[in-house]
C-alpha cells in the first residue's frame, strides 16, 4: 500500500491497525500470502522491469552529474542474472520455513494447575529504511509477513518507482488472495516522513536501516524507538602465517570480488608478515588481474614488497592500482573494487586491528592450525567469525533463512543476518486450570509454596470444547 494520500501519522496509525488486525488471522494465512505475492510478480515481471528501467535511466545521470556513487548503481537492477528468480524463490523458501511465533522456550508449573509460558510473539511494526536495492522491498515484505509483523518501508530516492510498483503489487496479492490486510506492508518516499515517523514510538516498535554509517548514525540520533541494524561492513580476511596459500587466494579474492558493493565484501586484508615474499606477490597478482582489477591500499611493508617484485611492477595496472594506505583507509568501508592491505606480525595483532578498525560484522581467518583458528573464534568481536571461508557468505539467504531483514552488528536480541527469528520477541502466558483461579495472596509464609516444575510437552492454548 502506497502512502501518497496518507500523513505519516495516518499511515504510522494505519500499519498499527493492521498489525493489531493480522494477530487474530489464521497463522496459515501468511504462507497463502507469500505464495499469492510471488504469483502476481511472476506475472507482472514485465511491469517491475519497466519501473526499475524508470530508476536506473535516472540513476545513471545523477552517477554522471557525481549526485549518486557507482555502487548504488549497481545495486539498483532488477535484471542482473538471477536476481529476479532469486528474490521469486525467496519468497518460497521462507514460506516453507517453520512459523517463528509461538514457539515455546519456557514451560513451569508454579502450583498445580497453574502453568507459566514463554512464547515467540511478532514485534509489532517495522520501520525499515534501506538504500538503492529494490528487491529489499520483498525481502522484508517477506519476513515481516511470515514472522507476523507490519511493515513500513523507505527506500533510497534511486528506487522509488519500483518499490512503489513492488508495493502496490505486494497489497493487490494481500488484499485478492488472503484475509490479511493490504496495508501491512506499506511504503513512504520522502525524508520528512522518516523524520516524523521515527518520533512514534506509540505505533513503531523496531527501526531498521539498512545502509552507510551515516544514514544509520542519523537515524540513532534522531529516534525515540529502539534502532536495530549495523552502520559500516568493514570485513577483513586474515592470512595466518599457516595458511595454505590457493585457499588464501581462494577466500581473499572472493571476499573482495565477487559483489564488492554490498555489506559482506571484505574491504580490509590482514597479511601475516611472513608472506610479503611468497604468497603476497601472487595473490597481489591474482587481484590485479581480475576483469575488474582491484585496487590495493598498501601499507609500507605490502607495498615495498611489490615494488620489489618484477612481476608485479610490469603488470600493466601496477601505476594506478598499487598505491600507499592511509590511516583513514582502515576504517573505509569501500564498497567497490578496493582493497585495504595491512601487515600484521601475529595473529593478536590481526584480532587487535579487527576489534578496533572493523564494524564487528564478519571476519575470517585463512589458517590450518586449529589453535588460530580457536583463537579467531573466540577473540573476534564480530556477529560473524569465519574459518577458511569468505565473508561473501555472511546473508540470511546462504544461512538458510530464506532471506534477511538486514544485519545486525549490535549485542541485542539478533546479531548478524536477521532472519525469521529476530523479528520476534516473546509473551509470558500464564494460565490456571483451578476450579476458583490462582490468587497471589495464597503464596508466601505459611501458604503455599511454589514448585517450579518443569512442563514437558505442554501447551498454553486453550482446548475447544
Amino acid at each position: 500500500m502506497s502512502s501518497e494520500n496518507l500523513s505519516a501519522e495516518q499511515l504510522a496509525i494505519a500499519a498499527k491497525a493492521a498489525f493489531d488486525a493480522s494477530q487474530l488471522v489464521d497463522v496459515e494465512q501468511r504462507n497463502v500470502a507469500l505464495h499469492g505475492i510471488r504469483k502476481v510478480l511472476e506475472d507482472r515481471q514485465d511491469e517491475v522491469f519497466a519501473a526499475n528501467q524508470i530508476d536506473l535511466d535516472a540513476a545513471e545521470k545523477l552517477v554522471a552529474e557525481g549526485k549518486l556513487a557507482a555502487p548504488l548503481l549497481r545495486r539498483l537492477s532488477l535484471k542482473s542474472p538471477g536476481k529476479y528468480a532469486s528474490m521469486l524463490q525467496g519468497l518460497t523458501d521462507i514460506a516453507a520455513l517453520p512459523s517463528p511465533t509461538d514457539a515455546i522456550s519456557y514451560a513451569t508449573e508454579l502450583d498445580e494447575g497453574l502453568e507459566l509460558y514463554r512464547v515467540a510473539c511478532p514485534i509489532g511494526v517495522l520501520l525499515v529504511i534501506f538504500e538503492s536495492r529494490p528487491e529489499v522491498v520483498v525481502n522484508i515484505a517477506a519476513l515481516a509477513i511470515k514472522s507476523g509483523n507490519a511493515a513500513i518501508l523507505k527506500g533510497g530516492r534511486e528506487s522509488t518507482h519500483t518499490a512503489r510498483l513492488l508495493t502496490q503489487l505486494i497489497a493487490d496479492a494481500l488484499r485478492g488472495q488472503t484475509t490479511l490486510p493490504p496495508s501491512l506492508v506499506q511504503t513512504i518516499s520522502t525524508r520528512d516522513e522518516v523524520s516524523a515517523l521515527l518520533h512514534m514510538d506509540k505505533y513503531i516498535d523496531l527501526v531498521i536501516p539498512r545502509g552507510g554509517n551515516a544514514l544509520v548514525a542519523s537515524v540513532k540520533e534522531r529516534s525515540r524507538i529502539p534502532v536495530m541494524g549495523h552502520a559500516d561492513g568493514i570485513c577483513s580476511v586474515y592470512v595466518d602465517e599457516h595458511a595454505d596459500h590457493e585457499k588464501a587466494r581462494r577466500v581473499v579474492v572472493d571476499s573482495k570480488t565477487d559483489y564488492p558493493s554490498v555489506c559482506n565484501a571484505t574491504e580490509t586484508l590482514l597479511l601475516h608478515s611472513s608472506h610479503l615474499t611468497t604468497l603476497w606477490p601472487s595473490l597481489a597478482l591474482s587481484l590485479l588481474s581480475h576483469k575488474n582489477p582491484v585496487t590495493l591500499h598498501c601499507d609500507a611493508p605490502s607495498l615495498s614488497a611489490l615494488q620489489s617484485d618484477p612481476s608485479i611492477t610490469s603488470h600493466p595496472v601496477f601505476a594506478s592500482h598499487v598505491v600507499p594506505s592511509t590511516p583513514e583507509d582502515y576504517t573505509t568501508e569501500w564498497l567497490d573494487y578496493t582493497l585495504s592491505v595491512q601487515t600484521v606480525p601475529s595473529l593478536s595483532a590481526a584480532i587487535a586491528h579487527v576489534n578496533t578498525h572493523g564494524s564487528h560484522h564478519t571476519d575470517a581467518i585463512v589458517s590450518e592450525d586449529a589453535r588460530a583458528q580457536n583463537t579467531w573464534l573466540r577473540g573476534v568481536d564480530s556477529a560473524g567469525v569465519y574459518v577458511n571461508a569468505s565473508t561473501r557468505f555472511a546473508d540470511g539467504f546462504r544461512y538458510g533463512f530464506g532471506a534477511e531483514v538486514g544485519v545486525a552488528t549490535g549485542k541485542t536480541h539478533a546479531r548478524g543476518p536477521v532472519g525469521l527469528e529476530g523479528l520476534v520477541i516473546y509473551k509470558y502466558v500464564m494460565r490456571s486450570k483451578a476450579e476458583k483461579g490462582h490468587v497471589v495472596g495464597e503464596f508466601g509464609e505459611g501458604g503455599k509454596k511454589y514448585l517450579h516444575r518443569r512442563i514437558e510437552g505442554g501447551s498454553p492454548w486453550s482446548q475447544a470444547r
